[in-house]
């Protein structure tokens, strides 16, 4: 016997072996559907008597399997049931000749046979034929168990009556040998009359009637038979028969303990029986008890008694437990010293694991398995190893070892691919290493992998799932084999070495240009769902901020309206309990708005794990709640780059809540869908944003450049800031250019301006004057045309404030005097265009575009003193002026009716002027209300600053820069401290 029935079990000794095999030509699926139905009947209780026959079926046997008939009889073919199709009369000859030649393959052994004809009609299936059976066709038999179960009946009539003849045998001390084949030549020429070889005989038929009552449901005699077997045998060292004497010792005593079977069925084979018979085992053993009592007396001379009811009450017969586990050790032992008997020593130790499984002893079922593994069993095939491997996967699994299953079950899957194998089964291996997959702790849903701590070995799931990889590919599936390499490179990604890390990546670009891979769910044929795997690591995403609109763009809410639309969703207006979590903040609603139709941005940080630089490709958001249009970007990291800042755009198409879901990346030619859900070690402030209606977009352009540093000191942010640098009393004109590049109709607008905070009180204006040409056609203008220049608006510097010391303590060409005279001012104003329309304004939204203006005022002209001397009329006085140029430039000086007075850089001269003297009192005073309720000093103040204003329109001086190229109209109007020395 060179192939072993690994699916056997202890329970199996009680059954009877029928063969179910195919005659001529039968569609297999017909076949197997019989099969079914005849392999239904497992079990059958034998009318007159209170026993039940087991039936065990096969659809396939080796005839060299029955020679071992004698040495355990659960081998022998017993019974044959051929299916047949024969569709006339005339191929029944043919279809009868052909059944008899399949009964004498097995004809030694057989007790009956049965020949199932489908399809045949007529006189001939009209017959009346106990071993054959017609119907119609194979939808049309209603009776195929009945006539199973007939069969069955006929079987155990035989079975019985041999066991009658084996165990009243009387033909005196002439009891024939039993022999497997090997032995039969051992034995010629030995002396048959020696006691040695008597008791040899008395021990195997012992053992042979053992077997043949444990089939005919006498579980006690077998156990008193399979005793007094052990006892010869052991006497004349017949270690074969012994260890078959043993095992079946072990097997019936299996029967009595566990009689819902060993094998994992659902349930046992006789539950009212097998309850009984365990309520009684406790009374009936006691723990040790393992051989028999024989009585000399109830022994024939022939060793074979008559009637063994004498042993059974006083056999201490079922073994214990832990007693059936020695003696298949001891059985297996005396199975290894014969190489023949390979496969019986194999069985048994797949017979005693299974039993160790059902008594939850892993440890000592895993010392057969390893010997299991050792046993030589000569040549095998390629298939059979496969077998082999693939059991003892099972069997190791079934005791709870499952690495070392899965061990095996992946030595069958590299089995099915051997060299020698003309045909390699690269499907068989694929699906074998799938199922290894749960032994080594390995999941193929990347969901598993960011629940905590990897589990089990990565050096070897590496391993594993390169197989994987290379099976798919050998089996025509790119596809699997792209999906196979994106999981290793996203859960290995950190135990992978740079040269792995590189290899792996050039692998994966190579599969996917012939196969990009996806997002979808592959559905293998046996049901298998592998889960897309998105590349959450390539790069990794350290945190996701979303941005607010630049300051331009950002919209505002009407503080009327905003008042009105806010409503408390809870009575309470502070809770110091703040119960939250990752997923609530990710849900949080973010204080600013998004608007319809503008482009907005999403901050990530990422990180290139790589070492090499990293191509992303079509990188964009995932959003859901409204209609977004994302606009991919690409991009390329450097190796190990840190964190990076990735900033992605997009715009929304309609108004709500959108939330940002994650984010869509295409790397190595895998597209990835990465959810920020799944990403646990994602910091991020919140990722819902109101999206208001549309709103215009204003673009603002000044003839002036920009300014290269925000205002001093800066309160609010600046949409556009310029800058310009100007002399003490010059004017230069700023043009501005308002251009509408929405989408929606620009229909309110209100310009407003403002002097940012200074230290310093100013006489004089410094005002943004706004002289629009048409105005009133304005707004008009913004709505029908892309853009408008505003024009005229001056800009003036101020006038100086506080005068220097007087010339007489200080020379006015000293060095002290010039540095006193080059001090530069800083003055800013903020203009404000707030516009509004479309759907954003009808839900009460506006935009602010505010305008930034830096004047640096460079000192010109400084009259540093002042005096008067008498005219020649009363009315008039000449004003005298000590002029000095502070500029690095040379000017001329004039006034109204005066000689121009010419100086060059740094230079003080006096110049004289003839006037007619002031009178203030004409100037308008303020009334009784404003002088009660407006303090001293700000009074005096505005009725100097009319005094001062009275003088520069008399005077009109004015200064030019000569070395300018055109010439520019600066105005010299003098301080407020002028008008007072001037009034003496």
């Amino acid at each position: 016997m060179s192939v072993p029935d690994y699916m056997q079990c202890a329970e199996d000794h009680q059954t009877v072996l029928v063969v179910v095999q195919p005659v001529g030509i039968v569609p297999e699926d017909q076949f197997f559907r019989i099969y079914k139905r005849i392999a239904s009947v497992a079990q059958v209780s034998i009318r007159d008597s209170q026993r039940n026959l087991y039936i065990r079926y096969r659809h396939h046997y080796l005839p060299e399997n029955n020679d071992w008939g004698d040495f355990q009889t659960h081998r022998k073919v017993v019974g044959l049931i051929c299916v047949t199709t024969c569709g006339s009369g005339k191929e029944w000859p043919q279809t009868s000749e052909r059944f008899h030649g399949q009964k004498e393959v097995f004809g030694a052994t057989l007790y009956d046979s049965r020949l199932l004809v489908f399809g045949l009609q007529g006189e001939i299936a009209e017959q009346q034929r106990t071993d054959v059976a017609f119907y119609p066709s194979y939808d049309d038999c209603p009776d195929v168990e009945k006539k199973v179960e007939d069969f069955v009946e006929s079987i155990f009539i035989v079975l019985e009556s041999k066991r009658l003849d084996r165990a009243t045998d009387k033909s005196g001390d002439k009891i024939p040998l039993l022999c497997v084949p090997f032995e039969k030549k051992d034995f010629v020429g030995l002396d048959t009359d020696s006691r040695h070889y008597k008791k040899r005989c008395q021990g195997r038929m012992r053992k042979h009637v053992g077997d043949l009552c444990l089939q005919a449901g006498m579980l006690q005699d077998a156990l008193v038979h399979y005793h007094m077997a052990v006892e010869l045998l052991r006497s004349v060292n017949d270690f074969l028969w012994l260890g078959a004497a043993l095992e079946g010792l072990c097997s019936a005593s299996v029967i009595f303990h566990y009689p819902g079977g060993t094998a994992g069925k659902a349930a046992g084979r006789n539950p009212s029986a097998a309850q009984g018979q365990a309520a009684d085992a406790g009374k009936r053993h006691r723990p040790g008890a393992q051989e028999v009592l024989i009585d000399p007396g109830a022994l024939t001379t022939n060793g074979i008694s008559a009637d063994t009811s004498s042993e059974i009450g006083r056999a201490k017969n079922c073994l214990s437990p832990e007693d059936i586990i020695e003696k298949y050790k001891e059985a297996i032992s005396y199975y290894g010293k014969y190489k023949n008997a390979g496969v019986i020593e194999l069985e048994a130790c797949v017979k005693a694991v299974r039993v160790l499984a059902i008594q939850k002893r892993a440890m000592e079922a895993s010392e057969f398995l390893q010997n299991a593994v050792y046993i030589n069993l000569g040549q095998l095939s390629e298939e059979e190893k496969i077998q082999r491997y693939s059991i003892l996967s099972e069997l190791y699994y079934l005791i709870g070892f499952h690495r070392k299953s899965a061990f095996f079950k992946r030595v069958a899957a590299m089995q099915c691919v051997a060299p020698t194998i003309p045909e390699p089964g690269w499907r068989a291996c694929y699906k074998l290493l799938l199922e290894t997959l749960p032994g080594y702790s390995l999941s193929l849903d990347p969901k598993d992998f960011s629940k905590g701590a990897h589990r089990g070995w990565a050096a070897v799931q590496m391993r594993l799932l390169h197989e994987l990889v290379y099976a798919s590919r050998r089996m025509g599936n790119p596809g699997l084999s792209v999906r196979h390499l994106s999981f290793l490179l996203q859960t290995m990604l950190d135990f992978l070495s740079d040269q792995e890390k590189k290899e792996v990546t050039q692998s994966l670009e190579n599969y996917t240009s012939k196969c990009p891979g996806g997002m979808e769910v592959i559905t293998l044929p046996d049901g298998l769902r592998l889960h897309p795997v998105p590349f959450t690591k390539l790069p990794i995403v350290r945190s996701v901020k979303l941005l607010d609109l630049p300051v331009s763009l950002r919209p505002h809410k009407q503080k009327g309206l905003m008042e009105n639309s806010m409503s408390t969703k809870s009575p309470f207006i502070y809770s110091p309990i703040i119960m939250h979590n990752r997923g609530e903040e990710r849900n949080k609603k973010i204080d600013f708005q998004w608007v319809q139709g503008d482009v907005c941005e999403v901050q990530l940080m990422v990180y290139n794990p790589m070492p090499f630089e990293l191509r992303v490709e079509n990188m964009g958001l995932l959003t859901s709640g409204v209609e977004f249009e994302s606009l991919p970007a690409a991009l390329s990291l450097p190796a190990e780059s840190g964190l990076y800042p990735v900033t992605l755009v997009g715009v929304p198409r309609t108004a709500g809540n959108i939330t940002v879901n994650g984010y869509h990346t295409s790397v190595f030619g895998v597209t990835s869908d990465c959810l920020l859900d799944s990403l646990t070690s994602v910091r991020t402030s919140g990722c819902l944003v109101e999206v208001i209606p549309s709103l215009p977009r204003l673009q603002l352009s000044t003839s002036l450049p920009r300014s290269a540093h925000p205002l001093q000191p800066s309160k609010e942010e600046l949409s556009s800031s310029v800058s310009v640098q100007l002399f003490n009393g010059e004017t230069q004109q700023l043009t501005i250019t308002l251009e509408n590049i929405g989408s929606e109709d620009l229909e309110t607008l209100e310009i407003t301006s403002k002097i940012s905070n200074t230290k310093e009180r100013l006489f004089g204006e410094f005002l943004i004057r706004l002289d629009f040409s048409g105005g009133e056609n304005l707004l008009q203008d913004l709505m029908t045309v892309n853009g408008i220049s505003v024009t005229g608006l001056p800009i003036s510097s101020p006038l100086r404030q506080v005068l220097k010391p007087r010339a007489e303590t200080r020379p006015p060409g000293s060095e002290s005097s010039k540095t006193d005279y080059n001090h530069v001012k800083m003055l800013e104003a903020v203009m404000t265009f707030k516009y509004s329309g479309g759907a954003g304004k009808v839900e009460g939204y506006y935009r602010d575009l505010t305008l930034g203006l830096h004047v640096d005022v460079e000192p010109s002209v400084f009259f540093t003193r002042v005096s008067t001397l008498p005219a020649t009329s009363t009315r008039q006085c000449h004003l005298l002026l000590d002029v000095f140029n502070s500029t690095e430039h040379e000017l001329t000086v004039s006034a109204q009716n005066n000689q121009d007075l010419v100086l060059h850089a740094s230079e003080c001269q006096r110049m004289a002027i003839q006037v007619d003297k002031f009178d203030f009192d004409t100037l308008p005073q303020p009334d009784q209300e404003t002088v009660r309720y407006t303090s001293l000093k700000l009074l005096e103040e505005e009725r100097l600053h009319a005094q001062a204003s009275m003088i520069n329109s008399t005077l009109g001086i004015t200064w030019d820069i000569i070395s300018f190229a055109a010439l520019i109209n600066m105005q010299a109007r003098l301080s407020s401290q002028t008008s007072l020395i001037m009034r003496g």
